[in-house]
């Protein structure tokens, strides 16, 4: 696995060197090329179109971003690689994804850590989200800012799912994360990591029983035309994360900079709006597909993941957890 892994990169950063990273243009206009996995109707990679478009409308042109969809130059993980080496210049990540780099971000992953989504957004946008974002740095990576991925639930293809016990014995998908892994074999489930680009014939295939994700990439995953049930337990809320690679960070002037930061808290603001449009209809044309929606009680799947958070006493996340939670008040 690690051969192949490295073989699929090394071509990657073949292919992108041949072609230059961040492109110098006629007239020294600068071209940064973004990659991200997901499909080119999703409110993510409308949210990223904004930001061109914003970064090319405050630059006069002088900036842009070129964008590759759906997986086209690897998975999240290869394209973090290639940022990293210098072949990549941006990317959408999930900050459960980006923990394997920087461990600081397991926090999201911590299922029921907010109780609403103003304490969520209170969070990103405060102290505790910045520091987050740098400390992305010493990996290479500028955190730039936060887009919403809503909340994540799990669906099945076969097996109706009401309370954690009903996860027993289901191999249940979920990313290349550990605090992942670890927040669904407490529930009682066996968590199987599987990339995203795989996951729609694993679930036909019965590779794995179900997955966990929020309705939007349910939906344009098309994971709803072989998953019957959706059981809304709204386990946590991880957002992507927009980084650029320090590499190229770097190298911008001071007002290069400004430009893309400005761009980017237009691009979050109108993000976050495509993105509670896209959850409702999501919702609709699921269910009028089929999809068996169940809303969950919540509390049961809260108290069958307390050993996490036992587990997490006397560490810097336990510290962290409680900050988060005093945060508007005492949960």
């Amino acid at each position: 696995m690690k051969l192949n892994r490295f073989i699929s990169l090394l071509i990657l950063t073949s292919v992108i060197l041949l072609s230059g990273c961040e492109k110098v243009l006629d007239n020294d206009k600068v071209a940064i090329r973004l990659g991200h996995q997901l499909d080119i109707n999703h409110p993510v990679h409308k949210g990223l179109v904004y930001l061109k478009d914003e970064l090319e409308r405050l630059s006069g042109g002088e900036m842009t971003i070129v964008i590759y969809p759906s997986s086209q130059v690897g998975d999240e993980r290869e394209v973090l690689e290639l940022i990293q080496i210098g072949s990549m210049g941006m990317t959408k990540v999930s900050a459960s994804a980006l923990e394997t780099f920087v461990p600081e971000m397991k926090i999201f992953s911590l299922p029921y850590l907010f109780r609403d989504k103003t304490h969520y957004w209170q969070t990103l946008n405060g102290e505790i989200g910045k520091a987050l974002l740098d400390a992305a740095e010493p990996f290479r990576f500028k955190g730039l800012g936060y887009f919403d991925a809503g909340s994540r639930s799990f669906y099945t293809t076969k097996k109706k799912v009401t309370s954690p016990e009903d996860l027993t014995g289901l191999k249940v998908r979920v990313m290349n994360s550990q605090t992942a892994v670890s927040m669904v074999n407490t529930m009682g489930g066996a968590a199987t990591p599987v990339s995203w680009g795989e996951l729609y014939t694993s679930l036909q295939q019965g590779v794995v029983d179900g997955a966990e994700n929020n309705l939007p990439s349910f939906y344009y995953s098309k994971h709803y035309e072989v998953s019957k049930y959706l059981i809304l337990d709204e386990h946590t809320s991880i957002p992507d994360v927009i980084v650029v690679g320090t590499h190229l960070w770097d190298k911008l002037s001071t007002e290069q900079k400004g430009w893309l930061e400005a761009a980017m808290h237009s691009a979050t603001e109108y993000q976050r709006e495509l993105w509670e449009k896209s959850t409702a209809d999501s919702l609709k044309i699921v269910t009028e597909a089929g999809v068996q929606v169940i809303k969950a009680d919540k509390t049961l799947f809260e108290e069958s993941v307390q050993p996490i958070y036992r587990s997490l006493k006397g560490s810097e996340l336990e510290a962290l957890v409680s900050k988060i939670r005093d945060i508007g008040g005492d949960r």
